[in-house]
């Protein structure tokens, strides 16, 4: 690389119309949210760190062995995929009702109440 030119470790984001846009092809109703696909095996260009508590990490490992019994053998970065793709799905089909956001603003009113139940 040319000296004085530094390449930036930073991933470029996509500008806020693509990251505001449906993501599956139109709202397909309750529990028909499975038109997002994850990207499988593949070389993936983009990364993200995300931390996890040991027990969580110990129950991914739990589902990554659950998965293997029933001879679907799969590493723990798929199953993250896999889990974020059904997920968004959930949450285009079904907005404030999805999984995802009843139990965020769940755990927002319980942290916000002083409260550490787990969520929903």
């Amino acid at each position: 690389m040319a000296a004085g030119r530094r390449r930036s470790r930073r991933a470029s984001l996509p500008g806020v119309a693509a990251l505001l846009r449906p993501a599956a092809p139109g709202p397909v109703g309750p529990g028909g949210g499975d038109q997002r696909r994850a990207s499988g095996r593949e070389k993936h260009t983009q990364k993200i760190t995300v931390y996890l508590s040991a027990e969580e990490l110990l129950d991914l490992e739990r589902a990554r062995l659950a998965l293997l019994r029933y001879g679907a053998a799969a590493d723990r970065g798929r199953i993250v995929r896999e889990a974020i793709a059904v997920l968004l799905a959930d949450l285009d089909a079904c907005g404030q009702d999805s999984l995802l956001a009843r139990r965020i603003a769940s755990a927002d009113r319980q942290q916000h109440n002083g409260t550490s139940e787990s969520a929903v």
